[in-house]
C-alpha cells in the first residue's frame, strides 16, 4: 500500500492533490487541523493535514496517468531526509494501531434478549471480543431456556477452568502491583487470617522503602499480631531477612508500588526479590482501575511467575468486567477479593459462581 501525507489550506484543495497523485481510488485515513504562525495567540493560519493511501495494485495503473510534472515531484519527494522518513514511518505505525483497535473493539448486534445481555457486558467493561464470543456460544447452544441463566452458567464454566483454592503452598508470599492498590492492608488481612485462624507462625518482610508511611503501617500490624518485621533495601538485605525468618511457617513480603507504565520498576523488583526459590507471587490490582489499564498492568508483570490475582476495593467499584478480561488473558484465577479497610474481616475467597455473578451485575448506567 502506498501512503502519503498532504497539507493544504482547505480540504477541497487537499482532495485535488490526492486525486491528482493517487487517483480516484485513494482512501482517506486521517485528517487533522494544523495551526501555525500568529502573534500572541492571534492571526494564526489554519491548514488541513490529510493522510491518504492507495493499494499497491492500483499504483501501477495510476502512475501511467500521472503528468510529467507530478512524476518529477514524486521523484524529488523520494530524496527527502531519512529523518522525515522515520517520522512518517512512526505515524504509519500509529495509524495501524488505531485501525487494529477500531477493528478489535467494534461492537456487534444480536436479536433480543441476547442484545441486552451483550450491552450489559460491554457496560461492565467486558472486552468486546470476549462479549461477542460469549454471545456466539449461546447462539451455538440455542435451547429454550432463560438466556441470562445460560450466560451465567457459561461464565461459571470459564472461571472454573482457572479457579483454584486460595492456599499458600510456599513459605514466602510476595504481593506485587502498582501503587495505591492496597497491598500493605491486604498483606495484613492475609497475615491475620494465617495467624489467628490457621494458627501459623507468621512474619513480615517489606521492600517498600520508598514510603516511610508504608513501613510504619506494616510495623503497626506486626505489633498488633506480635510477629517480626524485617526491612530490606537490597537483594542482600532480602536474602538475609529470609534466613532470619526461615523457621516461620509463612512470610508475607510487601513490595513497593510504582507507576505501572514504567517497565524499569518491574525489573527493579527482580533485582530486590527472589521470586523463584520457595516463593509465590500474587499480582494485586484495584478493580476500580479501568479495564484497559488492568490489561496493560498485567502485561508489565506477565513475565513474573504470577500464581493468581488479588483484586482490591471491591466496595468502591461498580463494574467488574475487568476481572473476566484478565482471567481470560492470563489463564490464571483469583485468589482473593478485598472490600474495605477492616483487618482481617474485609476479604473474600471467591468461587467461580461469585465471580460470574459480579461480572453480570446489572449496574446503573452513567
Amino acid at each position: 500500500m502506498k501512503m502519503k501525507k498532504y497539507t493544504a489550506a482547505t480540504m477541497p484543495e487537499a482532495m485535488i492533490q490526492i486525486r491528482r497523485e493517487l487517483g480516484k481510488d485513494a482512501v482517506i485515513l486521517r485528517t487533522k487541523e494544523l495551526t501555525s504562525g500568529g502573534f500572541l495567540g492571534l492571526f494564526k493560519k489554519k491548514r488541513i493535514e490529510v493522510i491518504a493511501a492507495l493499494d499497491k495494485q492500483d499504483v501501477a495503473s495510476s502512475a501511467r496517468t500521472v503528468p510529467p510534472v507530478i512524476s518529477s515531484a514524486v521523484s524529488l519527494e523520494k530524496k527527502e531526509t531519512n529523518q522525515a522518513e522515520t517520522d512518517f514511518s512512526a505515524e504509519i505505525a500509529d495509524l495501524k494501531k488505531e485501525l487494529m483497535s477500531a477493528l478489535t473493539n467494534q461492537t456487534r448486534h444480536y436479536a433480543l434478549p441476547l442484545q441486552g445481555l451483550y450491552d450489559r457486558l460491554l457496560h461492565n467493561e467486558v472486552h468486546p471480543q470476549i462479549a461477542s464470543g460469549l454471545m456466539e456460544r449461546l447462539l451455538e447452544d440455542a435451547v429454550n431456556e432463560d438466556e441470562e441463566q445460560r450466560l451465567l452458567d457459561t461464565l461459571i464454566k470459564r472461571f472454573d477452568k482457572v479457579q483454584q483454592p486460595a492456599r499458600f503452598e510456599k513459605k514466602f508470599i510476595h504481593l506485587v502491583g502498582p501503587t495505591g492498590v492496597g497491598k500493605t492492608t491486604t498483606i495484613a488481612k492475609l497475615a491475620a487470617k494465617s495467624a489467628l485462624v490457621d494458627k501459623k507462625r507468621v512474619a513480615f518482610i517489606t521492600t517498600d522503602t520508598y514510603r516511610i508511611a508504608a513501613i510504619d503501617q506494616l510495623r503497626t500490624y506486626a505489633k498488633i499480631l506480635e510477629v517480626p518485621l524485617e526491612v530490606a533495601y537490597t537483594l542482600e538485605d532480602y536474602k538475609s531477612a529470609r534466613e532470619k525468618l526461615a523457621d516461620y511457617d509463612v512470610v508475607f513480603v510487601d513490595t513497593a508500588g510504582r507507576n505501572f507504565k514504567d517497565s524499569a520498576f518491574v525489573k527493579e523488583l527482580e533485582q530486590t526479590l527472589d521470586l523463584q526459590n520457595e516463593a509465590e507471587t500474587y499480582l494485586t490490582l484495584s478493580i476500580t482501575t479501568r479495564a484497559s489499564d488492568l490489561s496493560e498492568i498485567y502485561e508489565q508483570f506477565a513475565h513474573l511467575p504470577i500464581k493468581q490475582f488479588i483484586f482490591t476495593k471491591l466496595d468502591e467499584a461498580s463494574r467488574y468486567g475487568g476481572i473476566l478480561n484478565l482471567v481470560q488473558q492470563a489463564h490464571i484465577g483469583v485468589a482473593y477479593l478485598t472490600h474495605g479497610q477492616d483487618v482481617p474481616d474485609d476479604i473474600i475467597t471467591p468461587s467461580a459462581s461469585y465471580l460470574a455473578k459480579r461480572v453480570m451485575e446489572a449496574t446503573a448506567r452513567a
